[in-house]
């Protein structure tokens, strides 16, 4: 049975240590499924968050919320050395535009 509504985030890509293709779950970093096809990879991976979901809930712990479903502020705080903030204020200033449109316009691309 799947996991009633599965709204985690997945993703497959290929292994070219392991030469097989690595099914991922974002919210559960630790764990991943191999497989020789990427069908194959996602659907090992979602079995097997299916089953780690179950045994938390079983045991009482908490399940990490879906990653599309929390809500976000738009709001963060990065630290940069005063030489890139100078540099990038400099840019920013050339520009026309403010710091925060500049680094915003810098982290979509």
């Amino acid at each position: 049975m799947a996991l009633k509504n599965d709204r985690y985030t997945y993703r497959v890509t290929w292994s070219e240590d392991d030469k097989e293709y690595v099914g991922l779950c974002a919210e559960f970093s630790s764990l991943s499924w191999l497989a020789k096809e990427p069908e194959i990879a996602l659907k090992g991976i979602r079995r097997l968050v299916e089953d780690v979901v179950k045994d938390m809930q079983k045991e009482g712990e908490a399940v990490p919320e879906p990653i599309a479903c929390r809500r976000y502020s738009g709001k963060f705080i990065v630290r940069v050395p005063p030489q890139i903030h100078q540099k990038l204020a400099i840019q920013a200033a050339e520009s026309g535009i403010s710091l925060n449109r500049l680094a915003s316009s810098k982290l979509s691309q």
